[in-house]
């Protein structure tokens, strides 16, 4: 229904004519808030399907159960298990062994081996229950036959499996073959979903297969709301060093350590939309001025500023209509593009996961459109207002609107300095808040656009004298015609600065983070050799070595001393805790400290006597960054308090670890295990050959990553670079829609100088020279944005350094300034402006000049 309350039938003909008749400045509209609208919902698809999958993987292994009994670093006895069913609680109860492992004939990604007892399952995973729709035979080989496991018929008809196949599968770098016992056919999609990438094996064969005899992983429960005395019942039979706790615990942790990096893919993409907005403003306000007569003929016949408000206004609604329209369908391809790299950097940064589709929910695809359409009515409301609020008199003036727009110069400078102030103190406001940190942000970024305006006039009429030097009369029109047309080249300029000082803020917070990152690096990895097996992520590897490979390096030729770590995830008071347990003595001198609580030369020794060091982003996270702080953990012997000794600098991981001296470790969890070996090699051994000898010695023994210093270094930036590679097309998408805002503004602008360029060809100019006059404007244009997105640039990578990395991810980074960042990024912006200048070149040389001077 149209609303005829706000307008009469005949003025929406005549916005429709408009945009109709205006084919390629609509469909430019149109294309900018598309790409936009797409980022957003790209990127938020990605982020929903990779969260989706980790619940689908969480269902398939906690099912319908309500808490979990989870044990310490070696899980727990099973005669826990044993325990509570002979207690009679009265409460459903199931065994649980879990092990994430790896099937080069099931495609060489994560898979979840759950371990389980099939005669206790009926209430928690009914895919299981009494065998589901399995046939007996399929049942009795599950049951009787060792290493059977039960697989998703999908899966296995995509790898072209069946029952009675046999595949490897690794596990804590050891090969075990394993046999189809049968196949699950769960009648619902979702449970095909979440069980895609299971194993399910009895809880035997999963506790052979892993080397846990007689341990579980987790005990599930389902606990309704009047059996809480039960659920304390049950706590009150533990034994020291395991927790019972709701299973919404374990989820709630995995979102907040995936919340910041989601919000600032979020935030960024947010970008592309942003600059859009430049586009659309700049088009609408245009199409103002090249209807200033229509609008002011209009109200000298009577229409209502509010008729012509909603005229304007519908317009723009139109375009974010249509352009969110494009943007959803072209969003729902791009996330299935991005979804892998978001995959791979959650994979590298947080936990092992496997996206195999993109979900498309509806609330992304709504969420994209309806902020493509608020936005684009936000962006058109100001031209709306202007073309409603100018009287008639002077509506069919032609000059009424640049006059305003140059006496509002100064007015949108201070605008834009106060903008700036904003942001400067929404950073200092109590509560580190990420939100507040990007809406700072926002603010310095939006007051330097404002700056655009006064930039461009300043930088044109200092250009002028020169040019006119050099061009002649074309080099002062150039500069003097963007001044002219303030309204529009100010808006285009903004939006291509916008575009590259995020450029350039990102590269700078990026190449800073790199740096830092090789920096630590040198200073925290002394060793030669290191050995672990291969990690299901890109973080600190925790699967155990085997003894037999500890003592054969330890006695390897060539080496001079040994340093082993266990590495693990403990139970403390506010959430999981990563911690390396180590017995290297000279750890004081291989890390960085932000804060030392010890004298200087004594942190071995306090460590020894129970201190731990803290790094920095567990310290932000907790709490732990002054002097007397202690953190409490969850040990066999129940809970103790482990005073912080120091703050170190870390970049392994935004949620932070500990290092614990292995003594202190094994006292209070015995726990022998050893995930890492640091072999320090003798004088004038060569490392990379030395690695790979012993990699063959060990290779029979268990499939490990055996890496020189250098090596491994090369490794760790290698998940470096992978973490920002989508930044990158996200960078370079905002500047396609910034290159579609300068190239839509010099077409309008050739629009509205036909009779102008007319008179000068009719006068005598030549192809040559028109073409020259043309790039003059779009290289000043291109010029301006590259000058002032340098120190725009500059501050956006002192808040993303200092204020927005911190907040998110807890870590301190040294800012290096490159000057290669700022001179290719100022390439950037003039190339695209020279680029979009060419066909509005080539179409005002092809006009003839005869035509374009006729008035009537």
């Amino acid at each position: 229904m149209r609303p005829k309350v706000w307008m009469p039938a005949g003025l929406w003909l005549v916005g429709w004519r408009y945009l109709a008749r205006h084919r390629w400045q609509s469909l430019l509209m149109v294309l900018g808030i598309a790409l936009g609208v797409a980022v957003m919902v790209a990127i938020d698809l990605a982020n929903a399907s990779a969260s989706r999958a980790f619940e689908l993987s969480t269902e398939a292994v906690v099912g319908r159960a309500t808490h979990q009994i989870r044990g310490g670093p070696e899980g727990m006895d099973e005669e826990i298990y044993v325990r509570l069913r002979r207690a009679g609680l009265g409460i459903p109860l199931a065994p649980v062994v879990s092990e994430t492992v790896f099937s080069e004939t099931l495609g060489n990604r994560p898979l979840q081996l759950l371990g389980v007892d099939a005669f206790a399952e009926a209430p928690f995973r009914s895919y299981v229950s009494a065998g589901g729709a399995l046939p007996v035979e399929s049942l009795s080989t599950f049951f009787l036959q060792p290493r059977t496991v039960l697989l998703l018929g999908e899966t296995a008809e995509r790898y072209g499996l069946g029952v009675g196949d046999r595949f490897r599968v690794e596990v804590a770098g050891r090969q075990t073959e394993m046999v189809i016992a049968g196949l699950l056919d769960p009648p619902d999609a979702l449970t095909r979903r979440a069980l895609d990438g299971v194993l399910l094996a009895d809880i035997a064969t999963a506790q052979e297969v892993t080397g846990r005899l007689g341990r579980l992983d987790s005990i599930d429960l389902i606990v309704t709301e009047g059996q809480t005395a039960v659920l304390m019942q049950a706590a009150g039979m533990l034994p020291a060093g395991t927790r019972l706790g709701p299973v919404a615990e374990r989820s709630q942790a995995v979102e907040q350590m995936t919340a910041a990096f989601q919000l600032n893919l979020s935030a960024l993409s947010l970008l592309a939309l942003v600059v859009g907005l430049f586009l659309i403003y700049n088009t609408m306000t245009f199409s103002v001025v090249q209807r200033r007569e229509l609008f002011g003929t209009l109200r000298c016949l009577g229409t209502t500023r509010r008729e012509v408000f909603w005229m304007v206004l519908s317009e723009g609604v139109t375009v974010g209509v249509l352009g969110a329209a494009l943007g959803m369908l072209l969003g729902v391809w791009m996330g299935r593009q991005t979804v892998g790299m978001v995959t791979q950097t959650i994979n590298d940064l947080y936990f092992a996961t496997t996206v195999r589709e993109v979900g498309v929910p509806a609330a992304s695809l709504v969420k994209g459109g309806v902020v493509g359409v608020l936005a684009t009515t936000a962006a058109a409301l100001l031209p709306a207002w202007e073309a409603a609020s100018v009287a008639p008199r002077l509506a069919l003036s032609r000059s009424g609107l640049e006059s305003k727009a140059r006496r509002a110069v100064v007015w949108t400078a201070l605008a834009g300095i106060g903008a700036m102030l904003l942001g400067v103190a929404a950073f200092q406001l109590p509560g580190n808040g990420i939100l507040t940190g990007f809406g700072g942000l926002t603010a310095v970024l939006v007051g330097f656009a404002l700056l655009a305006a006064i930039s461009l006039v300043g930088l044109m009429r200092g250009a002028a004298p020169l040019l006119g030097r050099l061009s002649g009369f074309l080099g002062q029109m150039a500069p003097r015609n963007l001044v002219n047309a303030l309204s529009r080249t100010s808006v285009a300029v903004a939006a291509l600065m916008v575009a590259v000082a995020v450029t350039i803020g990102m590269t700078l917070m990026i190449d800073s983070f790199r740096h830092t990152v090789q920096v630590w690096l040198a200073s925290t990895l002394m060793g030669d050799v290191y050995v672990s097996v291969p990690s299901t992520t890109g973080t600190t590897p925790m699967t155990a070595l085997d003894p037999q490979v500890v003592e054969t390096a330890r006695s390897w030729p060539g080496v001079e001393r040994m340093y082993v770590t266990r590495s693990t995830i403990l139970d403390g008071e506010q959430g999981n805790v990563h911690v390396s347990a180590m017995d290297n003595p000279g750890i004081e001198n291989e890390r960085y400290y932000q804060a030392l609580f010890v004298p200087r030369g004594q942190l071995w020794s306090a460590m020894q006597a129970g201190s731990v060091a803290v790094s920095e982003p567990l310290a932000r996270r907790l709490g732990l960054m002054e002097a007397g702080a202690v953190l409490r953990l969850n040990t066999r012997q129940g809970w103790a308090a482990f005073p912080v000794a120091a703050v170190f600098y870390d970049y392994a991981s935004s949620e932070g670890s500990l290092l614990m001296s292995r003594g202190v470790y094994q006292r209070y969890w015995a726990d022998e295990s050893v995930t890492a070996l640091d072999l320090r090699l003798g004088a004038g051994v060569e490392a990379d050959g030395w690695a790979r000898e012993l990699q063959s010695a060990l290779g029979g023994q268990q499939r490990l990553l055996v890496r020189s210093n250098q090596t491994l270094r090369a490794d760790v930036l290698a998940v470096f670079d992978r973490t920002f590679a989508i930044t990158l097309a996200l960078r370079l998408l905002a500047t396609v829609v910034a290159f579609i805002g300068v190239l839509n503004t010099l077409l309008l602008l050739q629009f509205e100088k036909q009779r102008e360029v007319g008179i000068l060809r009719a006068l005598g100019l030549s192809g040559g020279q028109l073409w020259k006059l043309v790039m003059l404007e779009t290289g000043l244009m291109g010029m301006t944005a590259g000058l002032l997105a340098m120190p725009t640039g500059y501050a956006l990578a002192l808040v993303l350094v200092y204020v927005i990395n911190q907040r998110s991810f807890g870590w301190t980074l040294q800012l290096d300034i490159r000057p290669e960042a700022f001179l290719t990024a100022f390439g950037w912006a003039l190339l695209a402006a020279l680029l979009a200048g060419i066909l509005p070149a080539y179409r005002l040389g092809r006009m003839p000049a005869a035509e374009v001077i006729r008035y009537e």
